[in-house]
Order: structure tokens, then sequence, then C-alpha cells
């Protein structure tokens, strides 16, 4: 029953999320989502509604093959994503067999199993986590997974190496030169921008709010591209008023959604610039 709940679950997610890889829809049959989430009964959070949660009737897998939100911990409001965003957002890293991949904000770890199903036994996946609790947690739950390994640290300064897929699962006001230096040739790098003002805390007003980017390097620079919106959890070590006080404007603007390429050039701000901050620049404008 369980495996029959989880081919249903992974063909429900490879449609809402309009999944191109096979390997991740097999991921999402495969990978055993209650092994990550503690026992239950368990705390759900059901789309649009993502504040009110409800209890599952009782232990039963079959409730968490769903596409809702899963409470690691109500009381902060931490929960396993929502499978069909996480999922897109996979998918635009257009990760392949052997790749090595970055997880950053890996919480309990069932995303990451996710890419390393992925990426095969090939290839490698570090998760890293702030939250010593979660990193702990994460690091029990991947143990049996010779191709990962979990670091408890901060992903604004932990250098990883080179990295073929590097995602950010938790928002930065701007792309941390750390990050695009960490992706080689070909590299692909998914990455919320949100806003974050001083004394801001996550639910109230603006908070949280921003976009989702994709930004790949090329050997003549970096494309990007938009891929939705997104509400998320900051990364403490990647917030800046400044980048935050451009970031306002942009979004005010609504010209972010027509990214075509990342500068990290010195240049003055023309009409091009769609987020021009300092030491980068979003344009509208492909690369040639």
């Amino acid at each position: 029953m369980k495996n029959l709940a989880r081919q249903r679950y992974a063909e429900l997610i490879g449609q809402k999320a309009a999944l191109r890889s096979d390997r991740l829809v097999s991921a999402f049959a495969e990978v055993p989502r209650e092994n990550y989430l503690g026992p239950g009964p368990w705390q759900i959070l059901r789309p649009p509604s993502l504040w009110n949660y409800e209890n599952t009737q009782d232990d039963d897998p079959a409730h968490i093959y769903d596409d809702v939100l899963v409470a690691l911990d109500a009381t902060r409001r931490i929960n396993n994503g929502c499978p069909s965003g996480l999922a897109a957002w996979i998918d635009a890293l257009d990760l392949r067999e052997g790749d090595y991949v970055v997880h950053a904000g890996c919480g309990a770890g069932y995303y990451t199993a996710i890419m390393a199903h992925v990426v095969g036994d090939k290839g490698h996946v570090t998760g890293i986590e702030f939250d010593p609790e979660l990193a702990a947690r994460a690091r029990r739950s991947l143990a049996h997974l010779r191709n990962v390994e979990v670091i408890a640290g901060d992903a604004a300064s932990y250098d990883t190496g080179k990295a073929d897929g590097f995602f950010v699962n938790a928002g930065a006001t701007h792309p941390l030169p750390l990050w695009l230096d960490s992706l080689k040739p070909g590299g692909r790098l998914v990455l919320p921008l949100i806003r974050w003002p001083a004394g801001s805390r996550f639910g109230e007003g603006i908070a949280g709010l921003g976009v989702m980017l994709r930004i790949e390097r090329l050997a003549n620079g970096y494309s990007a591209k938009f891929i939705s919106q997104i509400g998320i959890f900051p990364c403490l070590g990647a917030l800046d008023s400044e980048a935050d006080r451009v970031l306002a404007e942009a979004l005010q603007r609504g010209t972010l959604t027509s990214v075509r390429s990342l500068r990290r050039d010195v240049h003055d701000a023309a009409s091009s610039c769609l987020l021009h901050g300092r030491g980068y620049c979003f344009s509208g404008i492909a690369l040639q």
C-alpha cells in the first residue's frame, strides 16, 4: 500500500509541477517521505492555507503522500516544504546522473534524498543546515545514503567546492559571490531573492516574500531567468539592508519576471538593469 501511495503521489507531483525529469518523478515514487518527518500522526498544511495546521487521523503514511507541507517543528513553523513547489525548483537545476549538487538549507533531509536519487550512486549531494537540531536529524535520516554528506553550518560562508547544481532553500536579499563562484562551467544555481527589512519576522508583511530565479554559469557570463514567486524563511548570512532596498524597488516595478542574465562587472545602471546592486546586476538583456 505504501508503494502504491508513493506512486500516485509521484504522478500527482509530476503533473502539478510539470516535471521534465523522469528521474525526479521516480525519486518521489521511491523515497519514503515518512522516514524524514518523525513518527505520525503529523501536522500538515494544505495550500493555499499555510497557517492553520490540521492533524492527520493516525500515522498512516498515506496522509503525507499528497501535495501538503508537514510540520517538522510546528512551534517554530518549520515545515517539510510543499512537494510541487520543491519539485519544480529541483527540476530547474537540470540534474543529471553523476552530478555534484549542494542543498543549502536541507532541513531534515527529505529533498536532499530526492536529489541524491536523481544524481545516483555516481553523483554526490552535500546538504548544509544552519539549525543544529535539524542538521542532526538530517544526518541520521540520510546515513544510509553513501552519496550524501550533511554539514551543520552556515551555507553563506561554507565553501563546498565546485558544483554542478546549487539549490538555496532559504531566502537571500542578493546572490552571494561564494555561491556564484562555486558553480562549475555549466553549473546551475536556483536561488530565492526575498525581502527582509530590519526587524522582520517571517509571516508578517512582506518578510520572506520574493522570487525564485535560476542562474547558469556560461563561458561568457551568467544567464538568468524567473521561475516563480516565493515565500520562504531567510538565510541569515545572506541578508543586506542595501540589497533589500534595491530588491524592494525591483519587486515594486514587477520587472524581475523579465530577467535574462546576471552581470558581475562594474557598470553604471541603465534601462536594461532590472535589479542593480553592488557587485551584481540582473539584466533584461540576454547573453550573446
